[in-house]
């Protein structure tokens, strides 16, 4: 089995603008990386490979194989899965609440397409039984798409459904479930960056006053 980890180099999740410098952005999306590859470590997963826009950071170095690529998202993932004859589980990067059992689960069901949706109609994991017979096309609805790509090739289908496999991090609120699911890298990140708020029965985030130590919740 491979897995493959797309990773967007250039201004990543711009959605977070608002909060967090293009700098903070790029260190943010490092650590969640980095926890999704603890994670795949821990279900027993080594053979990780970056499929990265530019050249990264070299706290990546002997923990995933690295290939760089000019091509678009979906250029780069296709030209992939032509050159592979194993199944191929794709894992986006800002996945850091994924949990080891959620891998474990996702990679024994015996379907040919296993897909856990995210937010809004997008796909946030896929694992390809035959990847050959199989093309991704992600941005837009892209679950139903690859749904329907599934059914046009005759592969048979299981829908993951996990909150946090459909915890994509894109907006800014979407960081609150880091702050209270998450155990690893981004978090310690992000508690250097906000303090929690609760306000009608919700939760915020709020970058803490000059002078104060941010919380440690």
């Amino acid at each position: 089995m491979k897995v493959i980890i797309p990773y967007k180099k250039t201004n990543p999740k711009s959605r977070l603008s608002s909060i967090l410098t293009q700098k903070e952005r790029e260190k943010f999306v490092e650590f969640m990386i980095l926890d999704v590859i603890d994670n795949l470590n821990k279900a027993g997963i080594k053979n990780i490979d970056i499929l990265a826009t530019g050249k990264i950071n070299s706290i990546f170095e002997n923990k995933a194989n690295i290939i760089i690529s000019n091509l678009g998202l979906n250029d780069v993932i296709n030209n992939y899965l032509e050159q592979v004859n194993e199944p191929v589980l794709i894992m986006m990067a800002d996945l850091p609440l994924v949990t080891p059992s959620n891998i474990i689960e996702i990679i024994s069901y015996d379907k040919d397409l296993i897909i856990a949706p995210g937010k809004g109609g997008g796909t946030n994991i896929l694992f390809i039984k035959n990847p050959t017979s199989f093309y991704v096309k992600y941005y837009g609805a892209s679950f139903l798409t690859h749904v329907k790509i599934a059914n046009e090739n005759s592969q048979s289908i299981e829908v993951y459904d996990s909150f946090f496999a459909s915890t994509d991090i894109d907006e800014p609120q979407d960081l609150v479930e880091i702050m209270i699911h998450g155990n690893g890298r981004s978090k310690s990140y992000l508690q250097k960056k906000f303090n929690m708020k609760f306000d009608n029965g919700r939760v915020y985030l709020k970058k803490p006053l000059e002078g104060f130590e941010p919380s440690t919740c």
